[in-house]
């Protein structure tokens, strides 16, 4: 398996920029779990850590789930892994399988992109609970690539220690 990854443009309007610079980390995360077995992707790599690519995974699950469907679409949907609404379940990949974990991300990143394609402007905004305060489309999309570049450092670690696999 190859993940492609798009090239994000040098110029252009801030929502494309904004939107191929997420789906370029989105591409990275799975680039960085190419080619590993169920076990491999499991593995705590970076001891004391318990955090394993497969766990990053199910937590950018959660992530997109709750900016672009609980906080600008409003939807009122449970967390995927926990139903007392505790975001760390998600790291919890023990009993997980990449097919299990990447079936829901890549419908949850899917939901995403619809969500941010139906919207009018990057100024439509949504309620964040956890903060009391409304938010724009724009903050959430700029979360998410720091979301997602924040992880992806931690990827190339987890990457690291099980094959030695670096770049990207």
């Amino acid at each position: 398996m190859t993940t492609e990854r798009p090239a994000p443009p040098l110029t252009g309007g801030e929502r494309e920029m904004l939107r191929t610079f997420l789906d370029f980390h989105r591409a990275t995360l799975a680039m960085k779990c190419d080619g590993l077995s169920d076990e491999d992707l499991r593995r705590a790599s970076s001891p004391p850590s318990t955090l394993s690519l497969l766990g990053l995974v199910r937590h950018m699950a959660e992530v997109e789930r709750t900016w672009f469907r609980r906080v600008i679409n409003r939807e009122d949907v449970p967390l995927v892994w926990s139903a007392e609404g505790d975001y760390q379940a998600a790291y919890d990949a023990t009993s997980s399988t990449r097919s299990e974990a990447f079936a829901v991300w890549e419908a949850e990143v899917e939901q995403s992109r619809k969500i941010e394609e139906a919207a009018e402007s990057l100024d439509v905004t949504g309620h964040q609970p956890r903060w009391g305060e409304d938010v724009s489309l724009r903050l959430v999309m700029l979360h998410m690539i720091h979301e997602y570049a924040r992880h992806n450092g931690h990827a190339d670690f987890l990457r690291e220690a099980i094959d030695g696999v670096t770049g990207a």
